[in-house]
């Protein structure tokens, strides 16, 4: 028989419309009673959730990670007086054989009554809005990322070569360039010499060549509907950024230790912090830090024998970010960190 070392606590089974909620009470040496609830999802029905366990003297609530279906609940229960905690649905399955909702929610509270539950980390609420903004700008930059592709690849079908001299047709001289595309307009060699910039101007000649094609009207409007949708993502993009920056302004201290790092950039710095916060001491240790992120090896031994083991999957944003950050720091000069990886 398991340990019990908490007198009442619950557990909840979660759904998309439904929530099954059971309360385990009584003394630690006794067999706990079981009080069983489904309430909906709803958020009058959630604040009743909240107050129903309240009365009945709950101190501890966990819940699985079940998708998104979990946070609402997370966000409503959190005004109560409560201890709430999230744990990984691969860690409480339950055993084979019969499997409802109240078994589950009665398995829930078992396990966390008897403190077998380790809590996922769930930063707090400005942490969490720092979050959806640096995801849904990654989403953005994607997408521009997409439509300047579509251009690319429009731009190729009607045998407009200005890769051939130019490293970046999204520049400040190739976007004049494809403005005028857009529009329609024709591009005389007197426009390249005065308005390309740099190396461009002594290229005009080439760049007039490379823009004799064979653009139809169709290349033209496909074109304009990925440039006006690229500018609508790229206004979006700086949109979000102004919102990130504002969430930053509390965080400025450690927003700037972490720019002192090779490799992190202002980006990169904004991720970090949106993955991990500003309070690292809900990690055990710096171990538990790395592992959590998904850049560290695994560990499994059996017999003595220490088998090979791929790194978990971790946060895969914050893996991502880290990686790039990595390579850039080996790219640096003079410091440990690109010393370390060259040697």
């Amino acid at each position: 028989m398991m340990e019990a070392i908490l007198e009442c606590c619950a557990g909840l089974d979660i759904h998309q419309e439904t929530v099954v909620a059971c309360i385990l009470s009584g003394p630690l040496d006794q067999r706990p009673r079981a009080k069983i609830r489904t309430f909906g999802t709803l958020t009058d029905e959630l604040l009743e959730l909240g107050e129903w366990l309240t009365e009945l003297g709950c101190t501890h609530v966990a819940m699985e990670s079940t998708g998104v279906y979990w946070k609402p609940i997370w966000n409503v229960l959190e005004a109560f007086d409560l201890e709430l905690l999230l744990a990984n649905a691969h860690h409480i399955k339950n055993l084979p054989g019969r499997k409802t909702d109240m078994k589950d929610a009665e398995w829930i509270a078992k396990l966390l009554r008897c403190g077998l539950l380790e809590n996922s980390f769930v930063p707090p609420v400005e942490i969490r809005e720092l979050r959806d903004l640096t995801g849904y700008r990654k989403k953005l930059v994607h997408d521009a990322t997409a439509e300047k592709n579509r251009i690319y690849k429009l731009l190729q079908d009607a045998n407009v070569k200005l890769t051939i001299h130019m490293s970046d047709i999204f520049g400040v001289s190739g976007w004049m360039l494809l403005q005028k595309i857009v529009d329609g307009e024709v591009i005389t060699m007197d426009f390249l010499e005065t308005q390309m910039k740099g190396a461009l101007k002594h290229k005009s000649p080439k760049l007039l060549q490379s823009l004799n094609s064979r653009l139809r009207s169709h290349h033209r409007s496909m074109i304009r509907l990925s440039w006006e949708h690229l500018l609508y993502v790229e206004k979006a993009i700086a949109d979000v950024e102004e919102q990130i920056r504002q969430n930053l302004a509390d965080k400025q201290e450690a927003f700037e230790l972490l720019l002192t790092v090779p490799g992190v950039n202002e980006n990169a710095a904004a991720i970090i912090l949106a993955k991990i916060g500003t309070d690292i001491s809900v990690f055990k240790s710096d171990h538990s830090l790395v592992a959590w992120s998904g850049v560290s090896p695994g560990n499994h031994g059996s017999a003595g024998e220490k088998k090979r083991q791929r790194a978990r999957s971790g946060n895969s944003m914050l893996k991502a970010i880290l990686c790039e950050c990595a390579w850039a720091a080996s790219v640096t000069r003079g410091t440990r960190l690109s010393t370390r990886y060259w040697s």
